[in-house]
């Protein structure tokens, strides 16, 4: 028998390292609109190819183009523009609060934005997310006030969370927003069973579960799978691949599936691609993934491809393990900055008219901002009482708790 050799151990590793060329080589991009529109009751197993493609409206003039276009009107459009511009001038300016010593941490979307919210926008009332700490923009795209967003991650006085969560972990029942947990993938468990609790209710609503690329390396990540197959539960099962897991790169998590959507496909879910920074694009695949959930044809897995163009959050330095201009070399480009264009293509919008809102959306940020210190931030102000620490957990306060409360004179 030939000697095999001595075995190797293998490490996936990135493209390249801080210091080199961005390449991105790796990353098959199809032209806009190429990538066909199935059936909703399609059979998982005739569209398995689209786990390997990415679903594109929007090309590189600006046009929407193919069989995923059409669904928004110009109004529909601006809107969501408005929403991802929202988003990034709060991002700026809680990043720079932070700085500041006025939170203790904060976390951006910068690049991300169309993902949430275009998502948002094809949910209805009642459905649930079960969000990781990138979806801000379903807040925003769903009207939940600025201020209160602000008071949380101050952790002030007039914080809804009473402090309990870390800055930036939002909670809202009425704006189907789970509570975000800082464990990761926990939240992927929670929307199958959800999902699943909704059904035998034979209720309406629906659940989206949301996961980062690192995190599917997590054993929450395939349990919900199993459940969401095995039930049909009516769930949306979201991966959002922004090519980075903190500092380690997407390859680690991804192992040797070749995509993260191609997981779904062992499951027999059905499973997409779509170009996260195309807000058009987003849309449409959410749509057509709640429609099948709404007719109890159960889950769909989608995995967003997009770009972390900021750090991981405002305790990380991104230049650390890749080059600095990697962010520009990204070739799905600014889902802001398509948008505005596709706008501007179509007689809808205008350079003027985007540097006009611009300025308006800073003037009701900043003044969304004064709001919420004049209730604290975190070393000045107002603070939730010590009180509430003991509250809300116990429909009856045990013992023990009632004379730690006791001591504390609260």
């Amino acid at each position: 028998m030939a000697d095999a050799g001595l075995l190797r151990f293998h490490v996936p590793e990135p493209e390249v390292r801080p210091g080199g060329t961005p390449d991105f080589s790796n990353v098959t991009i199809p032209k806009a609109g190429s990538v066909p529109r199935p059936e909703i009751d399609v059979d998982p197993q005739i569209i398995r190819d689209m786990a390997f493609s990415i679903i594109r409206v929007l090309n590189r003039a600006g046009e929407a183009v193919g069989p995923w276009a059409g669904l928004l009107t110009d109004e529909e459009l601006l809107e969501g523009l408005r929403h991802m511009m929202t988003l990034r001038t709060f991002d700026a300016r809680m990043q720079m609060a932070q700085r500041q010593g006025k939170t203790s941490f904060y976390m951006q979307h910068l690049g991300e934005e169309a993902v949430s919210c275009a998502f948002r926008k094809a949910l209805q009332a009642g459905d649930m997310n079960f969000p990781t700490y990138r979806q801000a923009g379903l807040l925003i795209a769903d009207g939940y006030p600025m201020v209160t967003m602000m008071n949380q991650i101050y952790s002030n006085e007039a914080d809804p969370l009473k402090g309990r969560q870390l800055p930036i972990m939002y909670s809202s029942k009425e704006h189907g927003f789970f509570s975000i947990s800082g464990n990761l993938a926990t939240q992927y468990i929670q929307a199958v069973g959800w999902a699943m609790a909704s059904a035998i209710s034979n209720d309406t609503r629906i659940a989206a579960g949301w996961i980062g690329d690192g995190s599917t390396a997590e054993s929450d990540f395939h349990s919900a799978l199993v459940f969401a197959s095995t039930y049909k539960a009516p769930v949306i099962l979201n991966v959002v691949n922004n090519q980075w897991a903190i500092s380690t790169f997407q390859g680690i998590a991804r192992g040797g599936s070749g995509t993260f959507a191609a997981r779904g496909l062992g499951f027999g879910i059905p499973a997409l691609r779509v170009d996260g920074n195309d807000y058009l694009a987003v849309h449409a695949v959410a749509k057509w993934a709640a429609e099948r959930a709404r007719k109890n044809l159960g889950p769909t897995l989608v995995e967003y491809v997009t770009y972390r163009a900021g750090a991981h959050s405002s305790s990380d330095d991104p230049s650390a393990y890749r080059p600095k201009a990697e962010s520009d070399a990204w070739p799905l480009g600014d889902p802001v900055i398509r948008l505005k264009n596709h706008l501007i293509h179509k007689g809808a919008w205008s350079e003027e008219r985007h540097t006009q809102a611009e300025a308006e959306i800073l003037e009701t940020v900043i003044a969304a901002q004064k709001e919420a210190e004049g209730h604290g931030t975190l070393h000045a102000g107002g603070k939730p009482s010590t009180r509430d620490m003991f509250e809300g957990l116990y429909e009856e306060m045990p013992p023990h708790l009632r004379r730690q409360r006791q001591q504390a004179g609260v």
